[in-house]
């Protein structure tokens, strides 16, 4: 990251230095030398962090808050993941038609996929566990 006048120069967006305006590729073309010539110095980019779980870099959120959100998504996807053979269910209260073994399965995966995700986030402890916490669905999925 290219530092200027204690503020972030973006690479590809144009800026403004002591009346001189830079075009947009400039950093792209500029020796080290030109940069440093006119103050602009190269730090480190900042350690990236999830801010689901994270307010910054070591800074974890409130744990129960980040196991209610992660739950919901759970829910969320459980749902998606049944919504195109709900039909089928309703047909079934509807006229009695049978429910082929295969929606019926595939139903019961889904299903038992989003308890063991569910069980999953509830046994971490602590925010660094469930920001490393690998949810899994049913194959093919």
């Amino acid at each position: 990251m290219f530092i200027l006048d204690n503020k972030p120069l973006q690479v590809g967006i144009a800026f403004r230095h002591n009346d001189i305006q830079y075009p947009n590729n400039w950093l792209q073309l500029s020796t080290a030398e030109e940069k440093a010539a006119i103050g602009i110095t190269e730090v480190a980019d900042p350690e990236p962090f999830d801010d689901r779980f994270y307010w910054g870099v070591g800074n974890p959120r409130d744990l129960d808050q980040c196991k209610a959100m992660l739950i919901a998504q759970v829910k969320q996807t459980a749902a998606a993941l049944l919504i195109p053979t709900d039909w089928k269910i309703v047909r079934f209260a509807e006229t009695g038609t049978a429910i082929d073994t295969a929606t019926s399965e595939y139903r019961a995966a889904v299903r038992a996929a989003s308890n063991a995700n569910e069980a999953a986030i509830d046994e971490c402890d602590t925010v660094d566990e469930l920001a490393a916490l690998q949810l899994t669905w049913i194959e093919g999925e």
